[in-house]
C-alpha cells in the first residue's frame, strides 16, 4: 500500500529526522506534541502538529489510545514510533494494527519476543548465536547457587529493561541478595516488570551492534556494525562504524550471527542486534535486540549511503527489502557524539532551560541531527539529548579530527552541555588508538582527566 500521511509518535531530533525523509518521499507528516513541545522545531517543520496531552510523557507520549485516536482523527494511514517512548511496546504496535494503521516497525509478536530478555536469549540459543553464561532467578536460593556457579563479578539484569536501568554489578556473593532486591525494584518502577536474571560480567568487553533490515518473511540483510563502547553508566555517548581492532573472522562471525538471529524471528523492518565482545577471550555474546531505529543510526547511513528511515517506510508499505546484501557497500569511517543538556561538573546532572543561542557546525562531511535552535526550550520532562554531531572521513583518524573541529565550532548558550567531555575523550590517547572497552569512561573519570 502507498503511505500518504505518517503520524509521528515522538519528539525531538528523531521527529525532525523522520520529517526530513518523509518530505523527500512526498509523504505528509502529523506530529504528536505535548503541551511542552507545541513551539518546538519539529512542530514547526511537520505539516501539522496535534497536542496529545500535558508535558509529562505519562500524560502524553505514552498514552496508547490517545495517540491512536489522534492518528486516525488526523487522517494518517501509518505511524512511526521513533525510538524510546512507545517504540518497543507491543500493545502500541498491536493497537495501531487493530485500528487499521500501518505500524512502521516490527510486528507486535516480534517486539514481545525481543523485549523479554529471557525469551530473546532463548531465541538466540535456537538460532545458534552465543549467549553470555547466565541463569534465571526464581528464588533467592536459586540466585545464590547460580551466582556461585557463574562466579563474580556478575550482573543482575532486568528481564524487560534497557539503558542500564534495573542493572546492578555484583563483586561478592554476599551482595547478591541486595543487588537483586535493588534491581528488581528499579525494574518494576521503570518497566512494570520486576523479573531479573544473572549474567557473567565481562570485565574487558566492547559493545558492538549490528544494523539489520528484514522483510518479515525470513530475508534479512545487515548494514554493518557499530561500536558503542564509549558509555557512562550503560548510556552510550559516542558511536562509530566500522569497529576497529577486531579480527576479520570475528566480525564475519558476528555479522552472520546477527543476521541469523533476525532470520529466526522472520524480523520485519529495521532492528539492531547487540553483542558484547569479550576481548580477552576473542569471542562475542548476544546481548539483546532493539526493535526500532537507533539513536546512532546516522553513522551507518554515512558509510553505506542508505537512508534507514526510508527503508523502514518501504518495508512497512509492503515493498519488502529493496536491497540485496551485495548492494550494501561500506566506505570510510563515521563517528557520532551525542550532545546532551547535562553538566559534567555536576556529575552530569540534567540541565534543562532555555537555549539562548545554538550554533551548530556547518562543514563538508559533517551532519547535525538536532531539534534545538535559538530560543528552544529543553524541558525537564524528557531525555536530555539535544542533538548529534556526526563526522565522516576516509578513515578513523580523519573522522576523529573532523569531529574535533566540528565540536570546537559548536556553541550552545543558556544550558550546560557535555561538549567539553566529548572534546576530552576525542583528544585522549587511548581513545585515539581505538578499540576501547566499555570500562573506558570510568577509567578516564577515575584518572581525573575529566570531571566526574
Amino acid at each position: 500500500m502507498a503511505i500518504r500521511r505518517v503520524f509521528i509518535a515522538n519528539r525531538g531530533e528523531i521527529a525532525v529526522r523522520i520529517i526530513r525523509t518523509c518530505k523527500q518521499l512526498g509523504i505528509e507528516t502529523v506530529l504528536a506534541v505535548s503541551a511542552a513541545d507545541r513551539n518546538s522545531l519539529p512542530a514547526r517543520l511537520a505539516d501539522r502538529a496535534v497536542c496529545v496531552g500535558p508535558a509529562r510523557s505519562s500524560d502524553s507520549y505514552l498514552l496508547v489510545n490517545t495517540l491512536v485516536h489522534a492518528a486516525l482523527a488526523s487522517g494518517c494511514d501509518a505511524v512511526h514510533p521513533g525510538y524510546g517512548f512507545l517504540s518497543e511496546r507491543a500493545p502500541f504496535a498491536r493497537a495501531c494494527e487493530q485500528a487499521g494503521l500501518v505500524f512502521i516497525g516490527p510486528t507486535p509478536e516480534q517486539i514481545e519476543a525481543v523485549g523479554d530478555k529471557l525469551r530473546a536469549r532463548s531465541e538466540a540459543i535456537a538460532a545458534d548465536v552465543p549467549v553470555v553464561p547466565g541463569a534465571t532467578v526464581d528464588t533467592l536460593q536459586d540466585a545464590l547457587e547460580a551466582a556461585t556457579r557463574i562466579g563474580t563479578p556478575l550482573l543482575v539484569k532486568a528481564v524487560g529493561g534497557g539503558g542500564g536501568r534495573g542493572m546492578k554489578r555484583v563483586d561478592a556473593l554476599a551482595d547478591v541478595a541486595a543487588a537483586i532486591e535493588l534491581a528488581s525494584a528499579e525494574a518494576a518502577a521503570a518497566f512494570g516488570d520486576a523479573r531479573v536474571y544473572l549474567e557473567r560480567y565481562v570485565s574487558r568487553g566492547r559493545h558492538v551492534e549490528l544494523q539489520v533490515l528484514g522483510d518479515g518473511h525470513g530475508r534479512v540483510i545487515h548494514l554493518g556494525e557499530r561500536d558503542c563502547s564509549v558509555q557512562r553508566r550503560y548510556q552510550k555517548l559516542i558511536e562509530e562504524t566500522p569497529a576497529v581492532g577486531l579480527s576479520a573472522s570475528l566480525l564475519a562471525q558476528l555479522r552472520e550471527a546477527g543476521v541469523r538471529f533476525a532470520q529466526q524471528l522472520h524480523y520485519r523492518g529495521a532492528g539492531t542486534v547487540e553483542f558484547l565482545v569479550d576481548t580477552e577471550r576473542d569471542c562475542f555474546y548476544f546481548l539483546e535486540m532493539n526493535s526500532r531505529i537507533q539513536v546512532e543510526h546516522p553513522v551507518t547511513e554515512a558509510v553505506t549511503g542508505v537512508d534507514l528511515i526510508a527503508e523502514q517506510i518501504a518495508i512497512a508499505a509492503g515493498e519488502g527489502l529493496r536491497l540485496q546484501q551485495a548492494d550494501v557497500h561500506f566506505k570510510g569511517h563515521a563517528i557520532e557524539c551525542r550532545i546532551n543538556a547535562e553538566d559534567p561538573a555536576r556529575d552530569f546532572a540534567p540541565s534543562p532551560g532555555r537555549v539562548r543561542r545554538a550554533a551548530w557546525p556547518v562543514a563538508a562531511n559533517i551532519r547535525v541531527d538536532t531539534h534545538i535552535d535559538d530560543g528552544a526550550m529543553v524541558p525537564p520532562f524528557y531525555d536530555s539529548l539535544m542533538g548529534k554531531v556526526i563526522a565522516y572521513g576516509a578513515d578513523r583518524a580523519a573522522a576523529v579530527a573532523l569531529l574535533q573541529h566540528a565540536l570546537a565550532a559548536t556553541h550552545i548558550e543558556g544550558v550546560a552541555t557535555n561538549i567539553s567531555f566529548h572534546q576530552r575523550v576525542l583528544a585522549d590517547a587511548e581513545f585515539q588508538h581505538g578499540g576501547i572497552d566499555t570500562g573506558y569512561v570510568a577509567r578516564l573519570v577515575a584518572s581525573g582527566a575529566t570531571p566526574a
